[in-house]
């Protein structure tokens, strides 16, 4: 039997509001989610575009004030 998940809440394009939620560009972090996802399914995605990847989405995130 396949494992079944709750709902969650999504944008209208469909990625989950967590997702973005607190990023600085939302509409342009919802493409980037979209297109890793559709090179990762695809298997081209190559571990040098899966750091700068990271790197940017690190830099995307609202900074917490201490």
């Amino acid at each position: 039997m396949a494992r079944r998940f709750s709902r969650v809440p999504k944008t209208a394009r469909g990625t989950p509001v967590k997702y973005v939620r607190g990023s600085k560009n939302k509409k342009a972090t919802e493409d980037e989610i979209k297109s890793t996802s559709r090179k990762y399914k695809k298997g081209t995605l190559t571990k040098a575009e899966m750091d700068a990847i990271v790197k940017r989405r690190s830099k995307s995130a609202k900074k917490s004030k201490k």
